[in-house]
């Protein structure tokens, strides 16, 4: 756990790198998403299991939300009450972005910290992985939450 001590550590240093860069470099994840042949990257074909949101606060829910996004740009998972699905992009220096995602429409506890953690993909903007880790950054760059490799 004491690796997400690091986390706003991290996030400012990737904040400062991309900065200081006055023009876009290559990206190791080409651009991507449903309509193109396939999406690739350390991101893509792995389950997310949710970690924190925001810096430091853990959800109480009885099942860990997770997502998942296919090579063909399909995003699926699960978000501590409903499944969800719905289409991602990937683009150049980390970019993400989730299309309005479609969800089941199942009542329960904790339907508000359900909806965080949907609005939470919807409103990333950037990513950042490091080791079994994912980071969402939102447009105005502040961390929405932090994610860890499932199974």
């Amino acid at each position: 756990m004491k690796g997400w001590r690091l986390l706003p550590l991290l996030a400012s240093a990737a904040l400062l790198l991309s900065a200081c860069s006055s023009s876009p470099g290559p990206s190791s994840i080409p651009q991507g998403g449903a309509n193109d042949a396939s999406l690739e990257g350390a991101i893509v074909e792995q389950r997310w299991n949710l970690l924190l949101v925001g810096t430091d606060e853990r959800l109480s829910m009885p099942e860990t939300p997770f997502f998942e996004i296919s090579q063909e740009g399909k995003v699926s998972g699960y978000d501590g009450c409903n499944r969800f699905s719905g289409e991602a992009t990937l683009g150049e220096n980390q970019r993400i972005e989730f299309s309005p995602l479609a969800t089941t429409r199942m009542a329960c506890p904790q339907m508000g910290d359900a909806k965080r953690v949907t609005d939470m993909l919807e409103t990333a903007y950037r990513y950042l992985i490091d080791h079994d880790r994912l980071v969402f950054f939102g447009p105005d760059s502040r961390v929405l939450g932090g994610w860890r490799e499932g199974n």
